[in-house]
């Protein structure tokens, strides 16, 4: 997940624009590349992640969001104010958010309401940069954005706290390319392709793991490390594989499989279980 999954602002200004361009082009050339090594590249899932985009983009021009009306609240009722002055300011920032990261991230995969919209990044069944690329159309609506809200309530300016999620998100292009290899003792610290590999892994020695956004240090706290095995080969996409490369088929999967089985559960207590558990778990 990357690229703005969350609650990246319309105010981030033309800078965020640029980088998705930027980001485009450099998925498109590792396509390039890859089909001139002839080891084959899915250039419909490549159109198809752009075609996210465009309807990411619309949906965001609406302007509806849960997320920021919320995060303004919590900043009126903020305890104090946390000035950007310091290196130590900017290092509790850059952690609190890292943890805020993983356990949104975490939730993304373990909880059914937010893994209808997160499985969107899922669905590709072929690792690229333009995997990055493809992202749910209805984060700010679900409330994603709220992990981060003790943040916002010990003093951090929104605007900052959106800031350092939007560094960590973008920092997370890179890891896509699934053909980095493992980096050395940077694997005990930082989120790495090799980490990230896994974490888009539909095998069962690979599910719901490696969580984390600029660092893994979280998961090897938390016990959701999983490191890649040359064993074990990694296949990508969902474990119900998506087939189609329509966009609005894609953004709307996993809200037509959790509405299909709510459908069929006819007794409300367990549909609430359904929406708060894991996907695919019974009420």
């Amino acid at each position: 997940m990357t690229l703005g999954h969350l609650v990246l602002p319309s105010e981030a200004g033309p800078w965020l624009l640029w980088f998705l361009i930027g980001a485009m082009g450099l998925a498109a050339l590792e396509g390039v590349v890859i089909t001139l090594l002839r080891k084959g590249y899915d250039w419909k899932a490549f159109a198809a992640s752009l075609g996210d985009v465009v309807g990411r983009r619309m949906v965001e021009a609406l302007g509806l969001s849960i997320t920021i009306p919320a995060l303004a609240w919590v900043y009126a009722h903020r305890r104090g104010d946390l000035a950007l002055t310091t290196p130590v300011a900017f290092a509790i920032l850059f952690i609190g958010q890292e943890f805020c990261y993983y356990w949104y991230h975490r939730a993304a995969h373990r909880m059914a309401w937010f893994w209808a919209t997160h499985c969107v990044h899922h669905s590709p069944n072929q690792l690229t940069l333009g995997t990055a690329l493809r992202l749910g159309w209805t984060g700010k609506l679900t409330g994603t954005g709220l992990f981060f809200a003790p943040l916002v309530w010990l003093g951090f300016p929104p605007q900052a706290v959106l800031a350092a999620l939007a560094a960590n998100l973008l920092y997370q292009f890179w890891l896509h390319a699934a053909w980095i290899p493992k980096l050395g003792p940077l694997e005990w610290i930082f989120n790495t392709p090799s980490h990230h590999r896994v974490h888009h892994g539909s095998n069962a020695e690979y599910l719901d793991c490696n969580y984390g956004g600029v660092l893994i240090i979280f998961d090897r706290m938390f016990g959701t490390f999983v490191e890649e095995r040359s064993e074990v080969a990694i296949r990508y996409g969902l474990t119900e594989p998506v087939t189609s490369y329509n966009p609005l088929r894609i953004a709307t999967f996993g809200w037509v499989q959790l509405w299909r089985r709510l459908r069929n559960e006819p007794r409300w207590g367990a549909r609430v279980k359904m929406v708060v558990r894991p996907p695919g778990a019974a009420g």
